[in-house]
């Protein structure tokens, strides 16, 4: 195609937009790009959803050229946070680091001021953890087939933790009731590090956690992994088997972690923060971080995150009808 004046000037002024974007500071309103954007994390600092945040704060400082901060409201099965993003001013300054705990599972058991798929906006998926069932390493059993028996032995008497009630571990661990015949107390704290001391300490049995939060006890020799609840063997954790190979089926739990902003947000700001996203996804020394947590990588488009969050949500509806599972 022959490129005429007209042409010429406006290619030239389409670039100098494309340019004057991907320059300006990430919130629409910004005056300056001293403003902060704020990553809301549902948990307690110390756990998987806080350690990715705080991951992907050090990485979108520097090309978003404004102060990223994490900023944790832990409880109500990490809904006060999305609550707080959801009512923020959409332009961008406010995310959300959520898992399917808050954005799939809560939806089905709480009464929620805010639409979880209509008032946050999906920008992408960040990583999937395998759930993994872990007890105290000064536990007698080794394996799922020990635990079973000594369940078995004193029924009901068993507690297992979560990081909260609607939680992928709540619901791991009412899916392993379900499938096993049996039952036990559910615990619930406001975060996966809390719970940790506990088990520990011997005051709760066992946990069926995320892998990015369980990982540091594991290799601190702290925890015992049992079984990991999803279809194949996590990659860091090769020498421990699922559920399904020990002859458990119908259990099987992942936690996924996805970014998030208020709905509403202009599209240039939306697709920004998946372009960056998916920037620092590609990085080595992240992509070494969300594998030393057992972690998985998928790169999404917006549309293709959009649609595994719907997915999702249905899921985990059944799911937690099938369990009967209730807000305690």
């Amino acid at each position: 195609m022959k490129l005429t004046p007209r042409r010429l000037v406006h290619a030239a002024l389409v670039c100098a937009s494309l340019c004057s974007i991907a320059t300006l500071p990430l919130t629409a309103q910004a005056q300056s790009s001293d403003k902060s954007v704020r990553i809301m994390v549902g948990a307690s600092p110390g756990g998987g959803t806080d350690i990715l945040a705080r991951v992907l704060a050090d990485k979108f400082g520097p090309v978003l050229k404004q102060p990223v901060v994490v900023e944790n409201r832990p409880g109500a099965s990490n809904t006060i946070a999305a609550e707080l993003t959801a009512r923020a001013q959409p332009d961008g300054s406010t995310l959300l680091l959520a898992t399917n705990t808050g954005q799939a599972i809560a939806p089905q058991l709480l009464k929620l001021k805010y639409d979880s798929l209509k008032d946050l906006q999906p920008i992408g998926l960040v990583a999937v953890m395998p759930n993994v069932l872990v007890v105290s390493s000064n536990a007698p059993y080794k394996n799922v087939k020990e635990l079973l028996a000594a369940m078995a032995a004193k029924p009901g008497g068993f507690k297992y933790a979560s990081s909260g009630i609607g939680s992928t571990q709540h619901v791991g661990g009412e899916a392993f009731g379900l499938a096993t015949g049996t039952k036990s107390i559910h615990v619930p704290y406001k975060g996966s590090a809390q719970a940790h001391i506990d088990i520990i300490g011997g005051e709760v049995d066992m946990m069926f956690d995320s892998t990015s939060s369980a990982m540091g006890q594991i290799k601190a020799g702290k925890f015992r992994a049992l079984a990991v609840t999803s279809p194949k063997r996590a990659a860091e954790l090769p020498d421990v088997p699922t559920l399904a190979e020990q002859g458990i089926t119908g259990a099987d739990v992942s936690t996924w972690y996805g970014l998030f902003t208020t709905a509403g947000a202009p599209r240039p700001l939306v697709d920004r923060l998946n372009a960056e996203l998916l920037a620092a996804l590609k990085m080595p020394d992240v992509q070494a971080r969300i594998k030393g947590l057992g972690g998985e990588i998928t790169l999404m488009s917006i549309e293709q995150f959009t649609d595994m969050n719907r997915s999702e949500y249905e899921t985990y509806g059944r799911l937690v009808k099938a369990a009967n599972i209730k807000a305690e």
